[in-house]
């Protein structure tokens, strides 16, 4: 059997270009040499080399890195790449209308899920995010609603590697709780978010068919005030009615 090449220096300027990028005020060798355990040298050697292809530029006064032109044309060619945000859009347009919460598209992505998409509510007060944004896998309803389609050994052992975290009071952090919950999602096709993630907030997400090798999700966020009991309802039905037509949209493309 052949042994992979792992690339070692790669995966390390992965590491950093994500640093970099995660961070607002930009980063200096120092600091993405202590908090990655990676030595200066290595560091600067990487940074040299990513500086000069525009990845990333460094500030002359502060000496701190931030993401340059070249990544975020990158970033934004990959993007424009994933045509199903089109034929998703309308659908979300008529599902924002109909329950008035802000409505998300968006793709599993390793251990977090990332924001492809978005229609915001027209309320004043309403929940958004930027289109990119990565979130937890954990973060209640997407990560439910992605963890479901794992078979139930699989969910166990990445469970055990994974442990669940407590964003709020109401978070699900018993192993045995959420499997059980995963398993009601897989029924219904459904997965919701009472609190869980972010206090006073709820949720609800579906699963939408596979797009080559995406498998994508929508999902409904507000504040609990306007998503009250009865009307939560209401928006399973809406957002699992949403993501079949996204699904059968997808399959005649």
């Amino acid at each position: 059997m052949l042994k992979k090449y792992q690339a070692p220096i790669v995966k390390k300027a992965f590491i950093i270009l994500d640093a970099i990028s995660k961070s607002s005020q930009g980063l200096k060798i120092s600091e993405i040499s202590t908090s990655m355990a990676i030595s200066k040298s290595t560091v600067h050697g990487i940074t040299a080399a990513l500086e000069e292809r525009g990845a990333i530029i460094r500030d002359s006064i502060s000496k701190k890195y931030t993401i340059g032109i070249t990544l975020m044309e990158l970033g934004k060619a990959a993007y424009e790449r994933i045509d199903f945000k089109n034929i998703a859009k309308p659908v979300m347009e008529e599902l924002m209308e109909q329950c008035q919460e802000s409505v998300f598209l968006g793709i599993r992505n390793g251990n977090t899920v990332t924001v492809v998409d978005i229609v915001e509510s027209k309320r004043d007060f309403k929940i958004t995010s930027p289109i990119g944004t990565s979130l937890p896998l954990m973060a209640a309803a997407t990560g439910k609603i992605f963890l479901s389609l794992m078979e139930p050994e699989d969910l166990k052992k990445y469970l055990h590697s994974n442990p669940l975290v407590r964003y709020t009071p109401h978070t699900i952090t018993d192993p045995d709780l959420y499997a059980k919950e995963l398993n009601n999602v897989r029924k219904n096709g459904v997965s919701t978010d009472d609190e869980e993630y972010l206090s006073g907030v709820r949720a609800v997400a579906a699963l939408i068919k596979p797009y080559g090798t995406y498998i994508p999700a929508i999902w409904v966020v507000g504040f609990k005030a306007s998503m009250s009991d009865k009307k939560i309802q209401t928006i399973i039905e809406q957002t699992r009615m949403a993501a079949e037509r996204i699904g059968k949209r997808l399959g005649q493309t």
